[in-house]
């Protein structure tokens, strides 16, 4: 027999208000960006919530191995060394806090943001979500709090398993992306969700940017 305890149902599809970017990523972003399967680096959020629980570093084996445990795969998501974050100046799981500008591993910055109560949305180019079907690349980024992927495409079963998840996958208008509006990342997003939304309805993002003058 398997018993299933603390089993809640996926909270419905909401407007979402002021939420932060936490990734600004460009196309064919796959599944194994998303959600890898590979080794535990050692310097990385999933090690260290490992290393304190005694583990050594010959122990931590790869996230594949690891995927029935929430808070690894959690730590893991977006944990590729290859993942091309625009908000980071280097390559890798990293991205930039806003508004205070640090720059920090993507699951601390996700860790953050919920300790402000600021939900997360991603943007994202063509392709989002190709390769092979993970649904822990559905599931972890539910787990950092984002709440919508706006992208210029979606890979049809993985744009499913984001709605799954509660997270809204919302798509650009032809001829639109993260470049022409020049979208940053740096911005506030706002999403007005109507009670009787349905697919391929048209929504509007509001984007706000605070610019700060300082005289001089």
């Amino acid at each position: 027999h398997i018993f299933l305890t603390n089993v809640q149902d996926l909270p419905p599809i909401r407007s979402i208000r002021q939420a932060r970017c936490l990734l600004l990523l460009g196309d064919s972003v796959t599944t194994d960006h998303i959600s890898p399967a590979g080794s535990i680096a050692r310097n990385s959020p999933a090690a260290r919530f490992l290393a304190a629980r005694g583990l050594t570093p010959r122990e931590f084996n790869s996230y594949g191995s690891r995927r029935g445990n929430d808070a690894i795969m959690s730590r893991g998501t977006f944990a590729n060394i290859r993942l091309v974050n625009k908000m980071s100046p280097t390559a890798g799981p990293r991205t930039t806090h806003h508004p205070s500008g640090d720059v920090m591993d993507i699951f601390d910055a996700a860790d953050r943001y919920a300790s402000e109560n600021v939900p997360l949305i991603a943007i994202v180019g063509k392709d989002y979500g190709s390769g092979s079907s993970r649904d822990w690349a559905a599931k972890g980024p539910y787990l950092l709090g984002i709440r919508a992927v706006i992208a210029e495409s979606f890979e049809r079963i993985h744009r499913s398993n984001l709605v799954g998840m509660g997270i809204m996958p919302l798509q650009f208008l032809p001829g639109v992306n993260a470049e022409t509006l020049g979208l940053t990342g740096a911005e506030q997003y706002s999403v007005q969700v109507p009670d009787n939304l349905s697919p391929g309805d048209l929504l509007t993002v509001e984007v706000r940017l605070l610019i700060i003058y300082i005289s001089h």
